[in-house]
């Protein structure tokens, strides 16, 4: 019998994604909206950071890391 496909988190995108443009400039999004935006790994996003492709996230707590929205859209539009 064939292993039946676990469902993992990563298998749908983020619910932010599907509504990006409908986020006001000041909202925050995850790392796994950036890498749905961008069409690139969570890995790929934190390496483009690094090389100055895209902002640098905030961090707004210990546990929570996150991307300006309105900063996204400057970086994508150009």
């Amino acid at each position: 019998m064939p292993a039946k496909h676990k469902h993992h988190k990563n298998d749908t995108p983020p619910d932010s994604l599907s509504r990006f443009d409908l986020l006001p400039a000041s909202a925050h999004v995850r790392v796994d909206t950036v890498a749905g935006l961008v069409g690139v790994s969570r890995a790929t996003v934190w390496r483009m950071v690094q090389r100055g492709q895209l902002p640098s996230p905030k961090k707004l707590s210990e546990r929570a890391t996150r991307w300006n929205v309105g900063e996204l859209r400057n970086t994508l539009a150009k």
